[in-house]
């Protein structure tokens, strides 16, 4: 299935089966599955009525899609579309890239059972850098969060601008469509892919709304120079 918007085109189906037949992009910012088991989110402990402590169900529906990291092939063919590379998780495919000086570092400003951030892989010849935002960033305490695993959008813009100049990107891992959302508040044209019908739905309908307030937010795009440390 392919959805045409305005500055998307957007795909349900399994990346391996539809990046073949895409064109190359100026860059691929994605977050794919880990390999960690945060399918359906984790279960809380809740106070019952008779006072005892009990597991609520999960947040989200366990469709089992992080079970498994995806394979090397995968990234092969990433580093064919584009030259320009941002793969959060990276520490879970040390062995898929060549060794980096360019690493993003998320600081999630939460501790408890969280961890205190997340890496992600560039193939970009710059120096190291870190962005500070709260996972549950203007979510309420993350109720509102479509995915599991959902990115804070200002992360996913910054993204965008640490990639330099990109006037397309593509997420072959779109889940509920944060990156093509940043990517079309920012003026870019954006091509996602996701294989869950559920989170293609979610995506479709949050990016399509974007498209309809993109005149509000647009930026014009600006090339990113930083200096060599």
């Amino acid at each position: 299935m392919k959805v045409e918007l305005e500055n998307a085109t957007l795909y349900l189906g399994d990346c391996m089966d539809i990046l073949p037949t895409l064109p190359k992009v100026d860059a691929v910012i994605t977050d794919p599955p880990y390999g960690i088991g945060e399918s359906g989110g984790e279960k809380r402990r809740v106070r019952a009525g008779d006072g005892r402590t009990r597991f609520a169900a999960p947040k989200h529906d366990d469709l089992g899609w992080d079970d498994e990291r995806p394979c090397r092939q995968l990234f092969d063919i990433l580093v064919e579309k584009s030259s320009t590379l941002i793969v959060w998780g990276g520490n879970y495919f040390s062995d898929y890239f060549p060794p980096s000086m360019g690493w993003l570092y998320w600081d999630k400003k939460i501790g408890g059972d969280f961890s205190d951030g997340e890496l992600a892989y560039t193939s970009m010849k710059k120096a190291l850098r870190s962005f500070s935002v709260h996972p549950f960033e203007g979510l309420a305490g993350g109720k509102n969060r479509e995915h599991p695993t959902q990115k804070p959008l200002s992360l996913m813009k910054w993204c965008i601008e640490q990639a330099g100049n990109p006037k397309n990107i593509l997420d072959p891992f779109m889940g509920s469509g944060t990156t093509g959302v940043a990517a079309i508040q920012m003026g870019r044209k954006f091509i996602g892919i996701e294989r869950e019908p559920k989170y293609f739905d979610i995506a479709c309908k949050r990016i399509e709304q974007a498209s309809k307030q993109v005149d509000m937010f647009v930026e014009q795009p600006k090339a990113i120079q930083d200096a060599m440390f």
